[in-house]
C-alpha cells in the first residue's frame, strides 16, 4: 500500500505525516515497503498533474486510488456547454462506484470548504482536491445488528 501526502504552507498540520524541512510542496511516502517502486509512485503522480488533482493524504492502495482520480475525474464534463454536476451528484457517484467495486459502507464529502475528522478503516482513506474542489472518500466497517436494543 502507498500513502501520499501533499502539503503546502498556508494547510493546517492535521494531516501531516513529515518534518517540517522541505516543508512547501513537498510529498511524503508512506508505505510499509521501505522502497515502493518508483514506477509506481511516477505513474500516481503523473496521473495526478493529468487530472489536475492534489492528491492531499491518503490510505489506501494505489490501484484504489488510481481509480478514485480518474473516476472523480470522468464526473466532470470535458466541454463548458455541458452542465456541471452538483457536488451531491459527484460524491453519490463516487459513493455507489466504491460500493459496488470494493465493498459496502464507503462515505464521501465534496466541497469548497469543510472540515472533517473521520475513523476509517485501514487501506480505505483517500483526500485529494479536483479544481476547484476537495474530495474525501473513506470507508468504514459494517456490523449486522441481529436484534435491535432494548
Amino acid at each position: 500500500m502507498l500513502s501520499i501526502t501533499m502539503e503546502e504552507e498556508q494547510e493546517p498540520n492535521l494531516i501531516k505525516h513529515g518534518s517540517k524541512e522541505n516543508h512547501n510542496k513537498t510529498m511524503h511516502m508512506h508505505t510499509p515497503n521501505p522502497n515502493p517502486s518508483s514506477q509506481t509512485i511516477m505513474r500516481l503522480a503523473s496521473l495526478a498533474i493529468s487530472f489536475n488533482v492534489r492528491l492531499k493524504s491518503s490510505d489506501m492502495p494505489v490501484h484504489m486510488q488510481e481509480h478514485a482520480l480518474h473516476h472523480t475525474r470522468l464526473l466532470f464534463p470535458l466541454h463548458p456547454p455541458s452542465p456541471k454536476p452538483t457536488n451531491t451528484h459527484i460524491a453519490r457517484a463516487l459513493k455507489k462506484e466504491f460500493d459496488t467495486k470494493y465493498g459496502l459502507a464507503w462515505h464521501c464529502v465534496i466541497g469548497k470548504s469543510f472540515g472533517s475528522f473521520v475513523s476509517h478503516t485501514s487501506g480505505g482513506f483517500i483526500y485529494f482536491s479536483i479544481d476547484s474542489l476537495s474530495v474525501l472518500l473513506f470507508k468504514t466497517e459494517v456490523h449486522l445488528v441481529e436484534q435491535p436494543p432494548f
